[in-house]
């Protein structure tokens, strides 16, 4: 279901999606901003600050709408920084659920402290939201109501939206959950334990379908949840078998592990890695030397 990049497609009545031209291996065919509602629109992640995206998602009103609440899943590069430019033209106010360092847990804060920083995954460290959304806020506009749900696990301050609707609930899940890929989780921003809570969260909801930050819509929820559970389960033991052959670095545990991964994704690889091994360290089945960090050489407890 790709379109072209400025392209407005409906994908059901009242949700249309623009997918800005920023192309990647970390974004297949780009970022998908959406459109909600009937005159009074929600935007749903603007996007990344380019010119011709705002323009095309300005193009894509109808007669008579407008924008009049933009919300962001989270301050990543790629999905939060034409907020800021969108608001000044529409004088819609940005909702998120805070700035990059809300909603860390405690390990991730301690991280964080000792100097780790993100892993190039592109953190919009200058975003601050106008309103600040806690999970369950509500906000709604004409032909649309939306909940916030906070699913951290990609970053700590992400957030899904969950859309009512007369044949069931769609979840906007930004990075969260996907079709085409798992999610990256960096350090000290990513959490493995948070974004296993987060897949639960979203399992124990009916939902009809969820359309991502980036791909196509996710049309079979549970079935998509229950394999990125079981795909995080699988390099959990994966990483204890590598770690069964001895100790190593994030690095070194990476190349055992990630052996069919194209080297250009290998840093993201071995930030992943150090995701999984803060999970088993937090629950005692391995040790970190000297301490909890990205260089350290770690073992099974």
């Amino acid at each position: 279901m790709q379109s072209a990049a400025g392209e407005p497609v409906e994908l059901e009545p009242g949700v249309v999606r623009v997918i800005a031209p920023n192309p990647s291996p970390m974004t297949l065919w780009g970022t998908n901003s959406y459109l909600l509602g009937e005159s009074d629109l929600a935007l749903i992640d603007p996007g990344p600050d380019d010119p011709a995206h705002a323009e095309a998602l300005l193009a894509a009103l109808k007669p008579g709408q407008r924008i009049s609440h933009i919300l962001c899943t989270h301050s990543h590069l790629d999905h939060s920084p034409l907020a800021a430019r969108l608001s000044a033209r529409t004088g819609a106010k940005v909702h998120a659920f805070g700035t990059h360092l809300d909603g860390r847990r405690p390990v991730m804060e301690a991280l964080a402290r000792s100097g780790l920083a993100g892993g190039g995954e592109g953190i919009d460290a200058g975003f601050a939201p106008d309103i600040r959304l806690a999970h369950g806020a509500v906000v709604s506009g004409s032909g649309w109501r939306l909940t916030a749900l906070h699913t951290p696990g990609h970053i700590a301050n992400h957030l899904s939206f969950a859309l009512d609707g007369p044949e069931g609930e769609a979840v906007f899940t930004g990075d969260h959950v996907m079709g085409w890929s798992s999610s990256l989780i960096s350090p000290p921003d990513g959490d493995v334990t948070a974004f296993m809570a987060s897949l639960a969260l979203l399992t124990a909801r009916d939902s009809r379908i969820y359309y991502p930050g980036h791909g196509a819509p996710v049309e079979a929820p549970a079935d998509r949840l229950a394999w990125l559970a079981a795909h995080r389960r699988q390099r959990e033991a994966q990483v204890l078998k590598a770690l069964a052959a001895g100790p190593g670095t994030p690095a070194e545990l990476t190349a055992r592990v990630y052996t069919d991964v194209a080297p250009a994704l290998i840093p993201a690889a071995t930030r992943n890695m150090l995701a999984q091994l803060v999970a088993l360290v937090e629950t005692a089945q391995v040790t970190a030397t000297p301490t909890l960090s990205a260089t350290a050489t770690y073992a099974l407890a």
